[in-house]
């Protein structure tokens, strides 16, 4: 009895990883092997930065704020501690957005906390 295969099932398959692999070099994009490990591994860099790009962002809001607090004479630590203690319910993504965009609402922070 001949062998059963599901040939529909496994041409699916195979079609979504190379409707995936759209884009890349060579024979990335199109050889059934090679494109199904790039693919595997693109996966794994997605997964992983997504969890990156929080820590990434947040550092760039510390810089921002750091800078920002500088230019008044605090440091950041000292400014972050007086924010906490002053009970101003700011995030960091706002702060920094009001260190590099609007520098005289961030010194009324700063004035404020003070």
């Amino acid at each position: 009895m001949p062998r059963s295969v599901n040939s529909v099932a496994s041409r699916r398959r195979r079609k979504k990883v190379i409707k995936q692999a759209k884009g890349y070099f060579g024979r990335r994009k199109n050889v059934w092997t090679v494109a199904k490990n790039a693919v595997e591994k693109a996966m794994t860099y997605a997964y992983r930065d997504r969890r990156q790009k929080k820590r990434n962002f947040r550092a760039l809001w510390i810089m921002r704020i750091n800078a920002g607090a500088r230019q008044h004479g605090m440091t950041y630590s000292q400014f972050m501690g007086s924010v906490k203690k002053n009970n101003i319910e700011l995030n960091r993504k706002v702060l920094a957005d009001l260190a590099l965009n609007h520098p005289e609402a961030f010194k009324a922070v700063v004035d404020q906390v003070k």
